[in-house]
């Protein structure tokens, strides 16, 4: 059954309670975040490499979960990496771990950006996902994830956003200063409200809807209100 549209903080809450009420391991969201997400990549079509564009918090930690099961599934993939794996936290420490010690390609890219070597990287992908910022972003986008932004749209390849694109603000579904013009957007347990905005769609692109495991006791009370 499908839901309604979340904001920012009903989603959080739903992740939070799953986690803490029902000890459901935040690992297993993620994983099953990233799995979903690899499946609706691949039934796009791939045709060359896809590159993974990660920040530090769980939007990358989903990012490196894609790329493990990219690999599971013989597609060529690289990371980028746009902070120092120390930074990394929780789950997000966890799935970059295994990645790194599966030997996986995963590139380090910190302030300040060499954009000559980050468009050459963009330019031989065939599908960027844009793993760099979740939903808890609020204010204008910073360094170095505002010319991250920028180079990724002046690629011209084909991007995937993971829960959203990056640089969109979740509730009003306005840009924070730059975002990331995605061709299509899985989100994660429910649509969010900004999508549901007037012209939402130049950034998100088709946005496609992945189930990541929550039991339906927490989506229930949260069909037919908002609190």
């Amino acid at each position: 059954m499908s839901t309604r549209s979340m904001s920012r903080d009903e989603v959080r809450a739903i992740d939070r309670r799953a986690i803490e009420e029902l000890g459901l391991p935040g690992i297993v969201l993620m994983e099953n975040a990233g799995r979903g997400a690899t499946d609706v990549l691949v039934s796009l079509g791939i045709a060359g490499t896809v590159l993974i564009c990660a920040g530090k918090g769980n939007n990358a930690g989903d990012g490196f979960v894609i790329a493990r099961h990219l690999e599971i599934r013989s597609v060529p993939v690289r990371v980028l990496l746009f902070c120092d794996p120390d930074q990394l936290q929780g789950d997000a420490a966890i799935a970059y771990g295994v990645l790194e010690k599966s030997g996986t390609p995963i590139h380090c890219l910190q302030t300040p950006i060499d954009t000559a070597q980050l468009d050459q990287e963009l330019a031989e992908a065939d599908w960027i996902v844009d793993a760099l910022l979740g939903t808890g972003i609020k204010n204008e986008v910073r360094e170095p994830f505002a010319t991250v932004i920028e180079r990724i749209n002046a690629a011209n390849r084909k991007v995937l956003a993971i829960d959203l694109p990056s640089g969109l603000d979740c509730d009003s579904g306005k840009p924070l200063g730059c975002c990331i013009h995605a061709d299509h957007t899985v989100t994660f347990v429910a649509r969010k409200i900004g999508f549901d905005v007037s012209d939402s769609e130049e950034w998100t692109g088709q946005v496609h809807v992945v189930d990541i495991g929550v039991p339906r006791l927490l989506l229930e009370p949260l069909r037919s209100h908002r609190k």
